[in-house]
């Protein structure tokens, strides 16, 4: 009865102080949603500050060019790690200012709805609330789990009684889901996305060449260069590295079917997740999901030929959602414009 009390107060467009927002808190990414407004903001989940004092230097975009170039008394991290919050006082401080970018008063507190991944504890969800309200959102926060966020983003119709399956590959957490009547009938929630997959191509050029290489480095590699199954040409690539026996730098090269074998590790444990979660699955909701298919999203899903991979894996249709990188904040923000409709799915402070 607590939980209807709290969705009917908060179906006003707007109250004093500022509009509501949704939040994608994402390991590599947050996104913000304005109800009314869409997505305004979408920048990197990193901070700087000054290690003497604490006091916060960059945000975002700025702060993420710091990382691996800084000096020993100003810090470059991601107050995120696996998508829980590791360092709750510089998370705090990334969402103060996000807000603040979002709505200039400074007595502005949003209602705010966020998202979290589905396999968080009682207390994980609880400390993201708390950084959101402590960061000026308004008491309560809002908590929705990202794959029911994500489906809502990519079209499912998550209401009706027949299985959605979404597979939500982030940053830090991939998120597979089966959702049926508004909620989620079986899931996994794996702490392997697309950080892994950079670590396992550091990690295979260290190894194998003798080098060391940075994080954005290797997520360029990825991105570039990465794939899930065979490209019709391979290619031999050369980057800049630091030689680990001198320290000093030179080029390493090497070709697109190491970089498919250095994440095949990876790679792997998210296609098990999605075969675990198939399989623990009603038959009639299974059913379902082979007539629809399954949908990809997530920054993870623009990996080339994943599509293809897991169809190939899962054998079933896999089919990518219009616009995956924002799917989740977009579920979010549609949930919060349509709050009536899909006000139960949301997580109230007292829920625990």
């Amino acid at each position: 009865m607590a939980m209807n009390t709290q969705i009917e107060q908060v179906t006003g467009a707007t109250f004093f102080g500022g509009r509501d927002i949704a939040v994608d808190l994402g390991t590599a990414n947050t996104l913000v949603y304005v109800r009314g407004d869409g997505i305004v903001l979408d920048e990197p989940s990193v901070v700087a500050q000054d290690t003497r004092d604490g006091a916060l230097l960059e945000v975002g975009t700025k702060a993420k060019l710091m990382i691996g170039r800084t000096p020993g008394y100003i810090q470059a991290i991601s107050p995120l790690e696996d998508g829980v919050i590791a360092d709750f006082d510089a998370c705090e401080k990334m969402l103060r200012y996000f807000i603040q970018q979002v709505h200039s008063r400074r007595w502005a507190k949003p209602r705010m709805v966020i998202c979290v991944p589905s396999g968080v504890t009682g207390v994980e969800r609880r400390a993201v609330q708390e950084a959101a309200e402590h960061a000026g959102a308004r008491s309560p926060a809002y908590i929705i789990e990202e794959p029911m966020a994500a489906a809502i983003g990519a079209g499912l119709p998550i209401a009706e009684p027949t299985g959605s399956m979404v597979v939500d590959i982030g940053g830090g957490t991939t998120e597979v889901a089966m959702i049926s009547l508004g909620g989620i009938v079986a899931s996994q929630s794996i702490r392997i996305a697309g950080n892994e997959l950079d670590e396992a191509i550091i990690q295979h050029l260290k190894q194998e060449h003798g080098v060391a290489v940075g994080v954005r480095t290797a997520e360029k590699i990825k991105m570039q260069f990465g794939s899930a199954s065979s490209l019709e040409e391979e290619l031999r690539l050369e980057v800049p590295a630091a030689d680990l026996g001198t320290g000093l730098p030179r080029k390493v090269k090497f070709t697109t079917t190491e970089i498919r074998e250095a994440i095949a590790f990876p790679l792997m444990a998210i296609i098990d997740a999605i075969k675990v979660t198939i399989d623990s699955t009603p038959p009639e909701l299974t059913a379902d999901v082979m007539d629809r298919g399954v949908m990809l999203t997530g920054g993870g899903a623009l990996l080339v030929g994943l599509v293809e991979r897991l169809t190939e894996e899962i054998g079933m249709k896999v089919l990518m959602a219009p616009d995956p990188l924002h799917s989740v904040v977009l579920g979010a923000g549609r949930a919060l414009e349509e709050i009536d409709r899909f006000g139960t799915i949301f997580f109230g402070s007292n829920q625990e």
